[in-house]
Parts: structure tokens; C-alpha cells; sequence
């Protein structure tokens, strides 16, 4: 063992929880990796420490060991980006997850027809995971707007869509007696209300975020469902507040096709377009 990895290792600590030892250098390792990828090849050592909480010479060797198994690569101006090995293992991870090409099909009608941010959401290993999404035609910002994200579900569209068919104790395990971040002054803050939306969700056939998950964003979505009926993923569009009053029913409409598209389709095995538009706020078939 080098005095590098003697270094790390002296900085590192082991937890125990319900699992097991948990072991606190490799949290470390898998959060700077993040890090680094969000950056976009902006990365420094000091930036990372600093965003990390970590000592700059902890950093530093995290880094070099990334470095040197090919998770990160350094620029020549003294920058980290994600290297080979991990931009490999982002690829294999994306496709475990993302969305059938049907799906993904389905998800491209929407952003053309809305010319708006679209994105599926769908089951992956009992969470709601962001599949893919496409950017919208006009300027939007939004954060935590990316592929695999899955925090939050009490406050995103794209998540109570498909919370609000699945059965009541599920869902009651998954929220109740669980704090519920208020991310914005709209943002559900109890189960009970959370509760009351997911019943107003059902009746109406699609979930609306006003402005719940970000300031100045709204979302409209729809579910889509199995064979069994089980909700197995929704449909979202995104747009700014000051477009929703005058989108809100097109959006709704648009959402509420894609998911009848993806319901039928996994009910057939077959991708075929609605005869007629969607109208009105049942669930679809």
C-alpha cells in the first residue's frame, strides 16, 4: 500500500447499519464521481472539496484514485472529467434503464407535439426513475433535471401520476410518518395532503406540479399501465408558469395520448396512434 492510499484509507471511517458496515471512503469516492459528472469537465480539486465538504488533499487523492482505474480523467488544464471506465459504466446503467424504444417513440410524439421539455418516468427497482427526457424548443431551467434522478416523488407531476394508482397501503408505507421536504411554497408538506391530491389525480386522469417542484415551473403528466394494470411509468411536459394557463388543457390532452399509447401498447405488443384525440379527465384506457 502506497502513503497515498495509506492517506486515504487514515480519512475514511466505517458506520454499521441494518445491512452492515458501511464504508465511509467509498460514499466519498461515488459522491465525487457524481461531482465530477455534473461539472462537465469544469471540475477542480478545489471546487469538488469545497461542494463536498471534504479536506483538498482527501480530494486529491480520491481523484488520483479514480484516475488511475479510468473513472476520471485530467484535462490539460487541470480539470477532471468522467474517463472511460466510468463513461462506460454511466452507458450500461442508461441502458438497464431507460425506456423500451416504443417508449421512446412515444415520448418523441410528445415533445413534437407540445415543442415543450418531455420526459418518461418509469418503475426501477421499486423507485420512480427519469428514463429520458428532451428539451423543449423554448428556454427552460430547471434543476434535477436529469436521467436517473429519483428524489422528491411527493413534490413531482411525473411521480404522483403513477402514486396515485397504486394501492392505498403502499402508498401509506412509502409517505406516512415520513418528513416531507417543502421545496417551494406549493410543495405538499403532509401525507394527508398528499393523499388528497393523489385522489383528485385519479378523478381527473393526470397529475399538474404548479409550480411545486420549482419556482416558476409547472409540469403536467399521465400515467401509463400494465397489462395487469399496474401503473408502470407516466409522461411528463414542463413549461414556465407564465404559458401554463393558456397550454394546460393542450398539455393535459397531449399527456394523457402518450400515456393511452404506452398503456396499449404494453397491453398488445403492438404501437399503433388513437383514432380520435383524447378529451376529458378519465383514466385512460
Amino acid at each position: 500500500m502506497n502513503a497515498g492510499s495509506e492517506n486515504v484509507e487514515s480519512a475514511s471511517t466505517e458506520s454499521g447499519n441494518a445491512d452492515g458496515t458501511v464504508l465511509q471512503t467509498l460514499i466519498r469516492g461515488l459522491h465525487l464521481l457524481e461531482a465530477v459528472a455534473e461539472r462537465n469537465g469544469t471540475a477542480t480539486p478545489k471546487s469538488l472539496a469545497r461542494q463536498l465538504g471534504l479536506k483538498q488533499s482527501t480530494c486529491y487523492h480520491l481523484l488520483r484514485t479514480l484516475k488511475s482505474e479510468g473513472y476520471v480523467v485530467r484535462l490539460p488544464g487541470g480539470e477532471f472529467d468522467i474517463g472511460p471506465r466510468g463513461s462506460a459504466l454511466g452507458k450500461n446503467i442508461s441502458t438497464r434503464t431507460g425506456p423500451a424504444p416504443d417508449i421512446a417513440a412515444i415520448l418523441t410524439r410528445l415533445h413534437n407535439k407540445t415543442r415543450e421539455t418531455a420526459y418518461v418516468c418509469g418503475w426501477f427497482h421499486g423507485t420512480i426513475l427519469r428514463q429520458q427526457i428532451i428539451t423543449g424548443l423554448h428556454s427552460l431551467t430547471v434543476k434535477n433535471l436529469d436521467v436517473g434522478y429519483v428524489g422528491n416523488m411527493h413534490a413531482r407531476a411525473s411521480c404522483q401520476a403513477i402514486l396515485a394508482y397504486l394501492p392505498e397501503n403502499q402508498v401509506r408505507t412509502m409517505f406516512s410518518g415520513t418528513p416531507l421536504t417543502k421545496i417551494t411554497a406549493n410543495t405538499i408538506g403532509t401525507f394527508d395532503e398528499l393523499a388528497t391530491e393523489l385522489a383528485t389525480i385519479r378523478r381527473r386522469g393526470y397529475a399538474l406540479d404548479i409550480e411545486a417542484f420549482e419556482d416558476d415551473i409547472c409540469c403536467v403528466a399521465a400515467p401509463f399501465f400494465d397489462p395487469a394494470g399496474v401503473p408502470a411509468g407516466s409522461f411528463t411536459v414542463s413549461v414556465p408558469v407564465s404559458r401554463f394557463p393558456q397550454t394546460r388543457n393542450t398539455l393535459a390532452a397531449e399527456v394523457r395520448e402518450a400515456g393511452a399509447l404506452a398503456t396499449n401498447l404494453l397491453k398488445t405488443g403492438r404501437l399503433t396512434l388513437p383514432s380520435a384525440p383524447l378529451t376529458g379527465e378519465s383514466r385512460p384506457a
